[in-house]
């Protein structure tokens, strides 16, 4: 009866995993299609003369390599400032007595609940007024401010199950405390750290609607916004193969990504479940 019950539970894993990868490996099939095989009723689940030409459609046509690089800068300069702020932050709300230190606490808490749609009209007022606009700084700038919160949350809750007799034994050693910080602590959170930074550079790198509505410019536009922009011939055609490569070639790194650090994320997202 286990062993029935293992295949059951097996195919029920498989059945969920088809089930999540399915609208990815559509993506994937129409991409291959020829632009008339997209549109043909009914739909053929596999092209009949597979083809990369909407791949190498969307880099003649479109600036997509502009779109591609300007979302790599922000995503990756919006976490490492994440990163950078966050630790520091995280680890003086986590074992300094600062006055006011919960409620601290509970401002960062309720700051990370707040949605960025609600945020975005003052938010432009700020970046116009600033000079931001179509400005790669006009996103870093709100990203690392919306993701900071979220950042401290996951790091200070990492650091407080680290024993405080490593740092005792630091401080006995005539380490600081930001040497105790970076060369005792900061190593030790490696699956937090990597966990927070993984998700920060993955909510960068899909946002869309401050994108949309701060970077105006083609030119500035981020992956997210250009493929929004995507469009054929006129104003009724939809270039579905194209749209489809394009939201293959951005998902894969993020995917691969993913992949490379998963168990780092499983460590880090589950810090401090089970105590001992």
């Amino acid at each position: 009866m286990r062993r029935v019950g293992d295949i059951l539970f097996g195919l029920a894993v498989a059945a969920v995993v088809l089930w999540s990868l399915g609208p990815f490996l559509w993506q994937i099939i129409t991409s291959l299609k020829p632009p008339a095989e997209v549109v043909t009723a009914p739909p053929t689940y596999w092209p009949s003369a597979p083809t990369l030409a909407s791949y190498f459609k969307i880099f003649a046509t479109r600036p997509f390599a502009a779109y591609i690089r300007n979302s790599a800068l922000i995503a990756l300069a919006s976490t490492a400032l994440c990163t950078a702020l966050g630790t520091p932050a995280a680890y003086a709300l986590a074992r300094l007595p600062l006055p006011g230190g919960s409620w601290a606490v509970r401002a960062v808490l309720l700051v990370s609940v707040f949605p960025p749609t609600i945020l975005i009209v003052p938010l432009y007022k700020l970046v116009a007024r600033l000079g931001l606009l179509n400005d790669p700084l006009g996103l870093i700038l709100p990203y690392t401010a919306l993701n900071l919160p979220f950042t401290i949350w996951v790091l200070m809750t990492f650091f407080k199950q680290i024993p405080k007799e490593l740092e005792e034994a630091a401080a006995v050693d005539g380490l600081s405390r930001w040497q105790t910080l970076w060369k005792i602590v900061f190593p030790l959170s490696a699956p937090a750290v990597a966990t927070a930074a993984i998700l920060v550079f993955i909510f960068s790198w899909n946002e869309f609607l401050l994108a949309m509505t701060f970077m105006s410019r083609d030119s500035a536009r981020t992956v997210p916004v250009g493929i929004a922009m995507l469009s054929g011939a006129s104003s009724y055609e939809v270039p579905w193969d194209q749209i489809s490569a394009a939201v293959v070639l951005t998902t894969l790194p993020v995917v691969a990504l993913v992949l490379a650090f998963q168990r780092r994320i499983v460590e880090g997202l589950t810090a401090g479940a089970v105590k001992g």
